[in-house]
């Protein structure tokens, strides 16, 4: 099967860093010119030097996204299905040598977190797990969607990774979109971030995207976590997954969103810190190289970065978030994956949309558009 590994091989990550040195304003002057943007301008604009064009980078990156997407806000809520996992991760509040109380929804308890997501308003759920196969493995998620399919217009996954027969599955049963991130690309420290577990195999992870694709899955969501290794370069092999991707499942939709570390039970501090005026440069580097990219942005970020990237790039974001199974109404004590920065309701964010003169959209675009 052909997979993004041996395009990955191709590139060492010290040479990127190094290239990404190298940059020059008039490299990132060049690119911007450019009407046909390669994964070498993606480089460039996520360069140290290109900093210095910012406020040119944000003005192109508001009005490509409004060329191609229109003022619109996709809003979505994640619904988290389960706290148990198998493996031990060194930044997540999930991992297995964290002693906390572990909980996995019932049909029942799924159903109340449902209803309360419903009465928000909202019409597009992402179903969130920890990763341990015995709990919450396929028969588990089909039973969710299922359940869920009748009351929700789109359902994502954002769960462990699965084989090929079961990503086609979960297509089968109506699943619109999977994410799944490598977390860091970084190939040699991997393995310290990941110590057990079946995540702690690199390339299983790594050719997940290509599963996800010959099933024919209608969107693919990628990221890298961000505050573990050097952002930039991350970014950029991120970047260039999703350009492979495109290029071999070109009938599939993409995303990308951006976690940054955030406090959660047993986590390690950020190896790199990344500021805002960082992320703008980021999501605004997505967008100049990426016209069709999705956009999401999370309530990991803070109430006033939110409110800006509205209109800079962003097209879809989350609200209201509960992080921990059982958040909206059955156990709002359970264990959080991480801490959310931005709390407000689902309709004060619909409001600041609003207000900045978009429209909030309650599910999938494509679905809007054919009238259904």
């Amino acid at each position: 099967m052909k997979s993004f590994k041996g395009f990955f091989e191709k590139y060492q990550w010290e040479e990127v860093r190094e290239k990404l040195e190298k940059v020059t304003l008039s490299d990132v002057e060049k690119s911007l010119r450019k009407s046909s943007k390669t994964i070498e301008d993606f480089l460039n604009l996520l360069s140290p030097v290109a900093s210095q064009k910012l406020e040119a980078m944000a003005k192109m990156a508001q009005q490509l996204t409004q060329k191609r997407f229109g003022k619109t806000i996709q809003l979505y809520a994640p619904l988290y299905l389960s706290n148990e996992c198998q493996n031990i991760c060194t930044y997540c509040g999930f991992s297995l040598d964290n002693s906390i109380k572990r909980k996995t929804l019932t049909d029942t308890e799924l159903m109340i977190e449902a209803t309360v997501l419903k009465s928000m308003g909202v019409n597009h759920v992402l179903l969130v797990s920890g990763e341990a196969n015995k709990t919450v493995g396929i028969d588990y998620f089909l039973n969710a969607v299922k359940l869920l399919k009748p009351h929700f217009a789109n359902i994502s996954i954002e769960v462990q990774p699965l084989s090929d027969e079961e990503y086609g599955q979960l297509h089968e049963a109506g699943v619109n979109a999977v994410l799944v991130y490598q977390e860091t690309y970084h190939k040699e420290v991997y393995k310290e971030y990941h110590p057990k577990g079946k995540k702690s195999n690199f390339n299983f992870r790594l050719e997940t995207p290509d599963r996800i694709g010959n099933a024919g899955i209608h969107k693919m969501g990628l990221g890298v976590l961000l505050g573990l290794e050097d952002w930039r370069v991350d970014s950029f092999f991120n970047a260039l997954h999703i350009d492979y991707l495109q290029k071999t499942y070109w009938k599939s939709k993409f995303s990308v969103s951006f976690p940054r570390l955030r406090p959660a039970e047993g986590i390690i501090e950020p190896n790199f810190i990344m500021s805002d005026k960082d992320l703008l440069q980021l999501i605004c580097a997505y967008r100049i190289w990426n016209e069709d990219l999705e956009i999401s942005i999370s309530t990991r970020e803070n109430e006033k970065f939110r409110n800006n990237i509205i209109s800079l790039g962003a097209t879809a974001m989350s609200a209201a978030s509960k992080t921990n199974p059982g958040g909206y109404a059955v156990d709002k004590e359970s264990l959080e994956q991480f801490e959310t920065s931005d709390e407000r309701s689902m309709d004060e964010i619909k409001k600041i949309i609003k207000k900045a003169g978009y429209d909030p959209i309650m599910k999938d675009w494509d679905a809007v558009y054919s009238g259904v």
